[in-house]
């Protein structure tokens, strides 16, 4: 296929040209407008909530008396909830109401922390660890699908981007003020910052609509085919990919506040999430509008190496400056391979059946994130915390590899939609690229 190996035209991609990112609101109602503040703003309640637990809980598990490996145990078993329910979920999310499972989503929020505070028993917090899971696969499947029905096709990415501005501005917020609640009161009012966040995000969804859609018709047959196209073409490499994003960034949830402790890097935690924040918010408001004109695949291609960059800079941290660059590459790595799977899945689905393979292609970092905890905790007694992020790196770039080599549907086009040159051949509702 001749001019493959050219950077695709804005023209036949059926994207505006990035100057005309303005008329993005002019292409939604009003109604659109105030629905996506409406949809922002829980968003923005939802991680604050879920974030201002980070520098908190893991050492809340340690001081009940866990191992290292225990905490790793109790933190990873949110994403035994998660998994269990969410195939559930997604299904409910495309056959009934995306705004129903982003109640679900809040009301888990709002409530695991009250749990977490009237129990020291490690076996009672691995229950409550696992109902709070439940939060993720609601929220974040009902809140993307949501905002994939809202969005112009040639502004999808664009908006997607921008959207998903709430996960850094809540683990900006939402650590820092749990860190600046603990060092003041202690656990309680930390913990209870996070239910007051949880309360405010239920009345924002409450006030929400969605637009009319076509839902499934055959709903039996659906449930049989549900986990299987996790295997699909579409589907494989993805979720593989953020199988090791997941286990990277479960590492650095569950291991970082002890890791700073035991390196004796004196600051306060919040700030390295923060950081983290900081970095991912500023890429997000460029690569989603980027990734319209440009391609998906250059700009996960770059989320994996500036993701693999930060662990084998944690991997070497020893002071509160490594630790904050570790944290700013994370961020970046992270504030695109998000938002871009997330719009390539978007890419890759019918409206119809967006809600399950948006839960499906998270299932690969869901999984990550169960074997983070107790996996990579029990190497950290040997090899140290350490040596658990150079695992991490190595893991980050052998999703990288993967990616590169097999993304598309032969080597010579997954190298080309890697590395920008090429269109997503798995696309099934944007305009034909070239090539």
């Amino acid at each position: 296929m001749p001019g493959q190996w050219a950077i695709p035209r804005l023209k036949s991609q059926g994207h505006a040209p990035i100057g005309g990112s303005h008329l993005l609101l002019k292409n939604l109602s009003r109604e659109q407008q105030v629905n996506l503040a409406i949809l922002f703003t829980a968003g923005l309640l939802f991680w604050s909530g879920l974030a201002s637990l980070l520098p908190t809980l893991p050492l809340y598990i340690e001081d009940a008396g866990a191992t290292t490996q225990q905490v790793g145990t109790v933190m990873a078993s949110f994403a035994i909830g998660l998994l269990l329910l969410k195939a559930r979920l997604s299904k409910l999310a495309d056959w009934h109401s995306r705004k129903l499972v982003l109640i679900i989503g809040m009301l888990a929020i709002a409530t695991a922390p009250l749990g977490y505070l009237m129990t020291q028993s490690l076996a009672l917090l691995m229950v409550l660890r696992a109902f709070h899971g439940i939060s993720i696969a609601a929220f974040a499947t009902g809140y993307s699908a949501l905002v994939a029905d809202i969005a112009p096709p040639r502004n999808r990415g664009e908006l997607i981007g921008y959207m998903s501005l709430v996960n850094p501005l809540g683990l900006a917020i939402g650590p820092a003020l749990g860190g600046l609640l603990y060092g003041v009161g202690g656990y309680g009012p930390a913990f209870l910052l996070s239910v007051a966040l949880g309360v405010l995000g239920l009345l924002c969804v409450l006030r929400l609509w969605e637009p009319p859609r076509t839902t499934p018709t055959n709903k039996a047959q659906d449930n049989g085919r549900f986990w299987r196209l996790i295997g699909t073409d579409r589907l494989r490499v993805p979720v593989t990919v953020l199988l090791m994003v997941g286990i990277a960034f479960g590492t650095m949830s569950t291991f970082v506040p002890l890791y700073i402790r035991d390196t004796g890097a004196n600051f306060n935690v919040g700030l390295f999430y923060t950081a983290a924040a900081i970095a991912s918010f500023s890429v997000r408001l460029l690569t989603g509008r980027a990734s319209d004109n440009y391609g998906r695949g250059r700009f996960i291609t770059l989320s994996l190496l500036l993701y693999g960059s930060a662990m084998v800079v944690l991997w070497q941290a020893d002071t509160a400056p490594m630790f904050l660059t570790g944290a700013a590459l994370q961020g970046a790595g992270a504030g695109i391979v998000i938002p871009t799977m997330a719009a390539l899945m978007a890419d890759r689905s019918l409206p119809e059946e967006r809600g399950r393979i948006f839960g499906l292609c998270m299932v690969g970092f869901d999984v990550g994130l169960a074997m983070a905890g107790p996996v990579l905790g029990g190497f950290a007694d040997v090899i140290g915390y350490s040596g658990i992020f150079g695992l991490a790196a190595s893991l980050i770039f052998l999703g990288l590899l993967l990616f590169i080599t097999l993304s598309s549907k032969d080597l010579a086009h997954s190298l080309r939609f890697a590395l920008g040159r090429g269109r997503d051949l798995y696309a099934v509702d944007v305009p034909s690229q070239s090539g």
